[in-house]
């Protein structure tokens, strides 16, 4: 099953936890199907964010014709794919792995697309070493909205998770089709959500 987000109907959801969890370490996955090619709205396809001073987001960069895949965190890890992703039609995984203990730099953030590690950015920025991130906070957390902003996702959102605690790749969420090679969700139920996971 999936749910669909509509910036029309202004459409999100929220969540404040009680105590923060693992602000260092934890990871973002979900699968999105867009309804709207582009936009002029920079940010038009958030798919997760937080309020507070640094407005952490994931999401899809949408000025027209460029969707690039980003992330910002903490205001000073950054990732933004040169890869762009203009197909309304077809469904992505994607995965924000952060560990801000790494003490290799470039392995703080790792980005996913349908089970291959992303290596080619427009934006690479990363922050220093155990810097904690606004995600896993207790300031609001959101699906399908920016936080503190009227940015908002077009499109379906399903398979969802997010993992307080440990830095995971995408074969967690996904695997590829023995007989067609294509990537394709599977069970995570046995994976260790963390304290603020789900």
């Amino acid at each position: 099953n999936s749910l669909r987000f509509d910036s029309g109907s202004s459409d999100y959801l929220s969540r404040t936890p009680s105590s923060a969890g693992n602000r260092n370490t934890w990871t973002w996955s979900g699968w999105i199907k867009k309804t709207i090619e582009s936009s002029s709205n920079t940010y038009n396809h958030v798919l997760f964010g937080t309020a507070g001073s640094s407005y952490d987001t994931i999401g899809i960069q949408t000025t027209p014709n460029e969707p690039y895949f980003f992330c910002n965190i903490a205001g000073s890890f950054e990732r933004t794919l040169n890869a762009k992703f203009r197909d309304i039609s077809a469904w992505y995984h994607l995965v924000v792995a952060f560990d801000s203990t790494q003490a290799t730099a470039s392995n703080r953030v790792k980005l996913y697309v349908n089970g291959v590690e992303q290596s080619s950015f427009s934006d690479n920025t990363n922050g220093s070493q155990n810097a904690d991130s606004n995600i896993n906070s207790t300031d609001a957390h959101q699906i399908g909205k920016q936080a503190g902003l009227s940015r908002y996702l077009n499109g379906y959102l399903c398979e969802v998770c997010f993992i307080d605690g440990q830095q995971l790749d995408a074969t967690s969420f996904g695997e590829f089709d023995e007989d067609s090679g294509i990537w394709k969700p599977k069970d995570v139920s046995g994976l260790t959500f963390g304290t603020n996971g789900f």
